[in-house]
């Protein structure tokens, strides 16, 4: 059960350290005009894995909001939000890692 733990934890990791690289190349071109910017959509993977995919429908959702974005058409405070988000999702992915390492650290003292 740890080792899948040690799995689960690492695919969050991974799929947090993605998308906070989306935000961050989002912001980094905020007042390029035309850029297309990404969206990170976390989604199952199968077999078990990192599961973000990157799409460029973030320009046709924030039209259909209203919301008021960049020249890139990158929403400011949507990216502040997103990136907090997917740093809590990354954090709470390191705590699981950290559990799991604990309890198999515990199981290979018990049976040594």
């Amino acid at each position: 059960m740890a080792i899948s733990a040690l799995s689960a934890g690492l695919s969050g990791l991974q799929a947090n350290q993605q998308a906070l690289n989306v935000e961050a190349h989002n912001v980094a071109n905020l007042n390029t005009q035309n850029f297309q910017p990404q969206q990170a959509q976390f989604q199952e993977a199968q077999p078990a894995g990192t599961g973000v995919t990157i799409s460029t429908a973030a320009r046709d959702l924030a039209k259909a909001d209203g919301a008021t974005a960049a020249p890139s058409g990158t929403d400011p405070a949507s990216a502040i939000t997103n990136s907090l988000v997917y740093k809590a999702g990354f954090d709470l992915s390191a705590k699981v890692i950290q559990a799991a390492d604990e309890r198999i650290g515990t199981l290979l003292d018990v049976k040594a």
